[in-house]
């Protein structure tokens, strides 16, 4: 089915006039590419900018079924437009979770691999593609290959991270990771400026997951100010609660923020608020509980369309890594800058990343800070 529309990513700019082609099978795969040229695959729609806004786009959100899963092993072969969420549901209760996980569950395998996803964890674990064992693609030319690190390392390299341009992914082999329990251990750090907050993610280095929101818009002695988080998968014993289940969730509703806020509702008074209600809502310097895994993993999930809050304008996500040596000179720098410009960032995250692990994956050794801002015309 094919269905001219205007189109963006998550971040609502830019909008571009695309032609939308929903498939479900490779032959209809191959029909997009003979009759209308260059595509570009796409699924849930939660990148940034124009990486998935070509002339013609490739929906893959109905190729996403389960195709096998290995209960012992934890390997998980599936469509390419299975959502991490929908995986989620049937992994978890049979003890296994994603080794790498991006900051919403909206996520296709497909996209995680094409993007090669980075989570809370990079530091320690690295990102999405080290733990994918094989995958399936169709080629420019028609062809299906199936590919693994080891039958064809350049190809499967320039795959993970390489934005879709090798082919449309089909499928995928992805290897797990065993949990006792749906919960995490949580640690909360309140710190009061950028230097406490570096001490605090090199304290904290070995610690499975780890990040870190920033108020962007304290200065002088509070610059850098923000709060880190920090946690590890919880053991059954760890929890110590009966009468319920360790592994599966009770089932809620998420809330779907229904329209687009004007545009003046984020200024640099209402995010000064948003900032110090959140600041002080962690009232304890240190804190320690148990939370479920989407508490801790994708916080914003909980709010559909969260992204309409930054207007009909849309936002700009920027993202960068600065290597260890140089960052907090680095970060101070640029928060200052930010500070004083007023240009109110509604997210502000800090995180620690290990050394590169594949070809063409974003990380690097270093601090990284990811940043929204509004889409402004005037500016």
């Amino acid at each position: 089915m094919t269905k001219p529309q205007k189109l963006a990513s998550w971040g609502n700019y830019p909008v571009r006039e695309v032609s939308v082609h929903t498939v479900q099978t490779v032959d209809e795969i191959r029909r997009v590419l003979n009759e209308a040229g260059p595509v570009i695959a796409r699924g849930l729609g939660r990148s940034y900018g124009d990486s998935s806004l070509g002339r013609h786009v490739v929906s893959m959100t109905e190729m996403n079924r389960i195709l096998a899963f290995d209960e012992s092993a934890g390997i998980l072969t599936a469509e390419a437009g299975l959502s991490i969420a929908d995986a989620l549901r049937v992994i978890v209760p049979k003890g296994w979770f994603f080794s790498v996980t991006p900051g919403t569950k909206f996520v296709t395998l497909g996209g995680a691999i094409a993007s090669d996803i980075h989570g809370k964890n990079h530091h320690v674990e690295g990102s999405f593609c080290r733990y994918v064992t094989q995958f399936t693609i169709l080629l420019p030319s028609g062809e299906v290959q199936s590919c693994t690190p080891q039958s064809d390392p350049s190809f499967f390299e320039a795959t993970c991270g390489g934005m879709g341009l090798t082919g449309v992914i089909l499928s995928a082999s992805i290897r797990l990771k065993k949990i006792e329990t749906a919960y995490i251990i949580q640690q909360t750090m309140r710190v009061s400026n950028l230097k406490e907050m570096m001490d605090a993610f090199e304290t904290t280095h070995d610690t499975t997951y780890s990040v870190a929101w920033i108020d962007c818009l304290a200065s002088g002695d509070s610059l850098g100010r923000g709060v880190v988080i920090c946690g590890e998968h919880a053991s059954r014993n760890a929890l110590g609660l009966p009468g319920f289940s360790p592994i599966q969730l009770p089932t809620r509703r998420a809330f779907n923020l229904p329209f687009y806020f004007p545009g003046w509702a984020l200024n640099p008074l209402s995010m000064r608020l948003f900032n110090w209600a959140y600041y002080y809502r962690h009232f304890k310097r240190k804190m320690t509980r148990i939370v479920d895994y989407e508490t801790f993993f994708y916080p914003l999930d909980s709010i559909l369309g969260w992204n309409k809050a930054y207007g009909k304008s849309g936002f700009l996500q920027y993202q960068f890594v600065i290597p260890k040596s140089v960052s907090y000179e680095a970060l101070q720098a640029i928060l200052s800058e930010i500070s004083a410009s007023r240009m109110a960032s509604f997210l502000v995250v800090l995180k620690l990343f290990g050394e590169q692990d594949t070809m063409l994956g974003f990380p690097r050794e270093g601090y990284t800070l990811a940043l929204d801002f509004p889409v402004r015309p005037h500016v």
